[in-house]
């Protein structure tokens, strides 16, 4: 039995009228009897009444009109469902990426994608970066936006946003009056630091320290940025933290932009080379109003730039 067999049957059976049903199907009447001949033998039962005068259907061509219609609905659901998946508009994306990278456009972004593909389901995949790339290559993510990405052949990267790099310190503290701050400037002080083995973004600011030309004192390792803002508004060092990740300040912290040269926190996007219609989407939404929510964003937290007064 085949699909055109039921769209054949139900034609006839909601018409009771064999020419009827031909004409509606665009084909000629012989074939059409051959077909629902070719049906009724195959099941084993006779779907129809016919007669010189009428065509009616029986109790068997009456339960199976019912779930004819079912299965033809499901059938064109299940086309236009594979077409809208390859055309991008319908399926699911899975996005890897750290806690503070959500901080910055990321939830902007996917705002916006969801109005605009709203067939589409996203999935966040909130890991450590090696264990992004490591579900990337196992297809268990589409995508990752993260900091400092890994130099790979196989992989696609490219800029998602421009994010700096700043200082979280006490507001007490000395540095927070300070109009403009360095990496030298916190040479002398503890420096709390994003747990070393597991983020790539606190060995670059550990290495810019160095290039500045001192170790930092490490006095402390946390795992979440959060973490980082508590600490520092105990009093217990300096950390340096994304851009953006100074909204989930502390209200006891000041945060400070550094002056350049300085590190950066750029984001990047890391796929695939070869990725489908719905990944395709998502990037070019983020091609277009990455930056322009940057910077919207950025105006909006810019009033944390400014020294605390005393």
């Amino acid at each position: 039995m085949e699909l055109r067999h039921l769209r054949y049957f139900v034609a006839v059976a909601e018409r009771l009228n064999f020419t009827a049903a031909a004409e509606s199907l665009g084909v000629s009447q012989p074939p059409l009897s051959q077909q629902i001949r070719d049906l009724e033998t195959e099941i084993g039962a006779d779907l129809f009444e016919r007669t010189s005068r009428r065509v009616v259907l029986t109790r068997a061509g009456v339960d199976l009109l019912d779930r004819s219609r079912l299965i033809l609905a499901q059938a064109h659901e299940a086309i236009e469902r594979a077409r809208a998946i390859g055309s991008g508009s319908a399926g699911i994306i899975n996005i890897g990426l750290t806690g503070s990278v959500l901080t910055g456009p990321t939830g902007e972004l996917i705002r916006m994608f969801r109005n605009t593909y709203g067939n589409v389901d996203i999935r966040i995949h909130e890991l450590p970066p090696d264990r992004q790339i490591e579900s990337l290559r196992a297809g268990l993510v589409d995508l990752c936006l993260q900091r400092s990405p890994p130099s790979d052949p196989d992989l696609a990267i490219e800029i998602a946003w421009h994010e700096r790099v700043g200082v979280v310190v006490a507001r007490r503290h000395a540095l927070a009056r300070a109009s403009s701050l360095a990496l030298t400037d916190l040479r002398e002080q503890p420096y709390i630091s994003l747990r070393l083995r597991d983020s790539r973004f606190a060995n670059d600011m550990w290495n810019a320290c160095i290039a500045a030309g001192y170790v930092p004192t490490l006095c402390q390792e946390v795992v979440e940025a959060t973490s980082l803002m508590s600490l520092a508004a105990a009093g217990m060092g300096v950390a340096l933290v994304p851009e953006f990740a100074s909204i989930l300040r502390h209200p006891k912290v000041a945060f400070r932009v550094l002056d350049p040269p300085a590190p950066t926190a750029d984001v990047y996007a890391i796929r695939p080379k070869h990725v489908d219609a719905v990944v395709d989407g998502f990037l070019a939404l983020m091609r277009a109003n990455a930056a322009q929510i940057a910077a919207d964003l950025r105006s909006e937290v810019g009033c944390l730039d400014r020294p605390d007064p005393g």
